[in-house]
């Protein structure tokens, strides 16, 4: 496998953990964002609001992804370490 394959498997199997956040959160938090998108799509400010939730999202990903080592050491509410384990 080339080192692509490996990281796209590994982020997968850490999204996908149930260990870190159960199934009945994932399905509410869903629900909210889609609440959320039918309530306010035609807000002028939506896109800017959706813009800026994208790029912090994603520069808290890389920060905790850098903290736990990219999900091979436990740092804070999460634990399924072995989620990662087989795939470094």
């Amino acid at each position: 496998m080339n080192t692509f394959t490996v990281l796209v498997r590994r982020e997968m199997r850490v999204a996908l953990s149930l260990k870190a956040q159960p199934l009945w959160f994932r399905v509410l938090k869903w629900v909210a964002l889609i609440g959320f998108v039918a309530r306010y799509h035609a807000a002028p400010w939506f896109w800017t609001f959706m813009i800026g939730c994208f790029v912090m999202c994603l520069g808290l990903h890389f920060f905790y992804r850098w903290k736990t080592l990219a999900w091979t050491r436990s740092w804070g509410g999460w634990n399924d370490v072995r989620a990662a384990d087989g795939l470094r």
